[in-house]
């Protein structure tokens, strides 16, 4: 099912699986945990990564962090919004990342819109950023364009070797 559809695609287009990260949402895997972690292991022994999406807004059982073979997990937006102005959404972010780093995961932050947010996260030592602060929603060709224009922009600030 799943497996299958993955696999064929990725052998037809020549991607290394492990150029591929799927994301997977808590309430996704808690649907059928079963099936779920048959699929998801399957494909990670195949060499396919694996991130918890909008984590902190499903389930929330912490025991799927441990059973399914995850690479990262990604903060939802909600947690991140009131970040700075909010203790508890503070602790419990500071929290998440510690713990994730614990687990060998990296941390992704959804819904980074702002210099002091994306600040902060750095602080707590979150990995990397998603959210309008870079960029909004982009087509297929919106993004060729824009990664274009970031590879252009980096390489005239690099020294000459």
């Amino acid at each position: 099912m799943l497996y299958e559809t993955v696999r064929a695609a990725l052998a037809e287009n020549g991607v290394e699986p492990s150029a591929l990260k799927l994301e997977i949402t808590e309430s996704a895997m808690m649907r059928d945990p079963a099936l779920a972690q048959e699929q998801v292991q399957r494909l990670a022994r195949l060499g396919v990564r694996f991130a918890v999406d909008d984590f902190g807004t499903g389930y929330s059982s912490l025991a799927y962090l441990h059973t399914f073979p995850l690479s990262e997990l990604k903060i939802d937006r909600s947690f991140i919004t009131p970040l700075a102005h909010n203790g508890r959404d503070d602790a419990i972010v500071d929290a998440t990342i510690q713990m994730a780093h614990r687990l060998g995961l990296q941390v992704v932050a959804e819904g980074v819109e702002c210099a002091e947010q994306r600040d902060h996260l750095l602080r707590l030592g979150c990995d990397f950023f998603q959210g309008y602060w870079y960029a909004h929603p982009l087509s297929a060709t919106q993004f060729y364009h824009f990664w274009q224009k970031q590879l252009a922009s980096d390489s005239s600030q690099r020294p000459l070797e």
